[in-house]
């Protein structure tokens, strides 16, 4: 896959997602995958719109994805604004997705590099190529402005 668009270039389009949810008062985090140098999917956490903390941005871009008929997304990159969970990196795994960029780490939550690194778990058949800090002050700063406004 020859990528024609750097990695800043696409991470603008997750944070511009991530804004969205800063807006509806949830979590900003953004993420889009991409194919063949074009958006397929980008969506925003929703974990209080649809009343479930499963609703995480990675998750319902992938399977939005997934039901349209791509059981293996080899061929896709995933562009998160904060480093997965444990759940989206499982997720990122079984779906097979080819690369993962990040913008900034989770030192609380984060499963590509800061609690532990399931992606290179030599246990699991499937690690995507990982690229993290792309963009990475103006994704952290968008998630620490928000939980200073909370509360």
């Amino acid at each position: 896959m020859v990528e024609k668009y750097s990695n800043e270039y696409w991470m603008e389009f997750a944070i511009e997602e991530a804004r969205l949810a800063f807006q509806e008062y949830e979590v900003p985090i953004g993420a889009i995958l991409i194919k063949e140098n074009k958006i397929v999917a980008a969506d925003h956490n929703r974990t209080n719109q649809f009343q479930s903390s499963l609703a995480h941005a990675e998750k319902l871009i992938i399977e939005k994805v997934i039901s349209s008929g791509d059981k293996f997304l080899y061929d896709y990159s995933l562009f998160v604004t904060v480093e997965p969970c444990l759940m989206c990196a499982g997720i990122i795994i079984w779906s097979r997705v080819g690369k993962v960029v990040f913008g900034c780490y989770d030192p609380k939550a984060g499963a590509v590099g800061s609690i532990y690194n399931v992606l290179l778990d030599k246990n699991f058949s499937h690690h995507p190529g990982v690229i993290s800090g792309v963009l990475e002050r103006d994704c952290s700063e968008l998630i620490s402005r928000f939980f200073k406004e909370k509360r």
